[in-house]
């Protein structure tokens, strides 16, 4: 006995723990780690890394081999009479090998690695971005299900409600007190609450595949969403990942700024090349020489027309693009903020009408279920006034949902 009272204990618990539950906090999470855009990130990392090693080449020694062979029409001679010089020969080859190291730039390497960090970071906070759109979506998909769900469990309730009055109703017609036909409304009254169970299991359905796709996680039709208490705090700043990516493109801009006013900068090189060849360095020497020559170049470029200047002038436009597209955004956010802000002050007065609605129906509906009893009034006119309250009881819920909704949109747009 107490063996098959473990059992059932552990098959109960283990039912009760295996039904699949969500928050919509664990949707966030779920659509910023599994979202395919967010791979992006890590392909953004290995792009920089490459084009951090590709500048960071420039600091090392750039190493050449070349050859070549070459024929040509006429060559030195010294016009000197009775010289016994042998003129050169007109086929010549030559093969050298050259290193060269770049010794000062004005920093102009250190200022570009700079800048591919800067595009790192803001190519990578324009995902987070864009993924962070996608809240307002998973908000709309959350409440959906949740008031198909809480709808289900309100259908259920008229459902047992009616199937208890129609016993009533049954037991009234057997007993001579209620018209034989009596019980023909509320059993249709039944039929119409299976189609709509119908209609709802269907709609959530399809909000569920959607709701799969874009956080990553198959959902079952028994999944538990359970019911956020959205709080909201109407007087804090906005904080969205977009504020982050107009201030890391100012910091990019400052970026190139630093690089536009190295880029003139004096430049020195030291080199080093070795060869051998025919002929070599002594031009009056006609056979195969190996020969050398080290040095140091210095490039300084004095006057660039001007076009140095005009780079910043454009980076300069650029960085007040930026600012005004802010401005913008800013702009548009707090229009949103206020326009959700009334969404959810309407929607609380509605909520405030609803439940005193619900107390009138349910008081006419008290009455009404005694005259129906009592054979005073026909099942139509109780299913009726039964399905008034139905709506009413509905509509209270479809608006406690609309306000959380609200709610959790008004906090994405300010980015809480």
């Amino acid at each position: 006995m107490k063996k098959k009272l473990f059992i059932l204990i552990l098959t109960i618990s283990f039912t009760a723990f295996s039904q699949q539950k969500i928050t919509l906090n664990e949707c966030y999470t779920l659509v910023e780690t599994n979202y395919p855009l967010v791979k992006k990130h890590q392909l953004l990392e290995q792009q920089s890394a490459l084009e951090n090693g590709i500048i960071s080449n420039s600091k090392l020694p750039q190493i050449n081999f070349d050859a070549q062979a070459t024929y040509q029409s006429d060559v030195v001679t010294i016009p000197i009479a009775n010289a016994n010089i042998k003129p050169l020969n007109k086929d010549q080859y030559r093969a050298t090998f050259s290193v060269n190291q770049l010794i000062y730039n004005g920093g102009l390497t250190d200022a570009n690695l700079k800048m591919k960090l800067a595009q790192l970071k803001t190519k990578k906070k324009q995902v987070d971005a864009n993924i962070y759109q996608l809240k307002s979506q998973i908000n709309q998909l959350y409440f959906s299900i949740l008031l198909t769900q809480e709808t289900y469990k309100l259908l259920e309730a008229k459902k047992v409600q009616l199937q208890s009055k129609l016993k009533e109703v049954k037991s009234g017609i057997k007993h001579g007190v209620l018209l034989p036909a009596s019980d023909s409304v509320l059993e249709a009254e039944l039929l119409k609450i299976e189609q709509q169970f119908i209609e709802v299991k269907s709609g959530k359905s399809s909000l569920l595949e959607t709701l799969s796709t874009l956080i990553g996680l198959s959902l079952e039709s028994d999944t538990n969403f359970e019911k956020p208490l959205v709080e909201t705090h109407l007087q804090t700043k906005i904080m969205r990942p977009e504020l982050e990516l107009f201030q890391l493109q100012k910091e990019e801009v400052k970026n190139q700024e630093a690089i536009i006013s190295l880029q003139n900068s004096p430049k020195l090189n030291g080199f080093a090349t070795g060869g051998y060849g025919n002929p070599g360095l002594n031009m009056l020497d006609n056979s195969f020489q190996t020969f050398y020559t080290i040095g140091v170049k210095f490039h300084w470029n004095v006057f660039d027309w001007n076009t140095n200047k005009k780079q910043k002038q454009t980076v300069a436009i650029h960085k007040e693009i930026i600012e005004a597209e802010k401005a913008v955004f800013k702009l548009k956010t707090n229009i949103e903020l206020d326009k959700q802000k009334k969404e959810i002050k309407k929607i609380a007065d509605f909520i405030n009408s609803d439940i005193e609605i619900i107390k009138l129906r349910k008081k006419v509906l008290k009455t009404l279920e005694s005259q129906l009893k009592n054979g005073v009034i026909t099942s139509s006119i109780y299913i009726t006034e039964f399905t008034n309250l139905f709506e009413a009881q509905n509509t209270l819920l479809k608006h406690k949902i609309q306000v959380q909704l609200a709610k959790a949109n008004y906090n994405t747009i300010k980015g809480q």
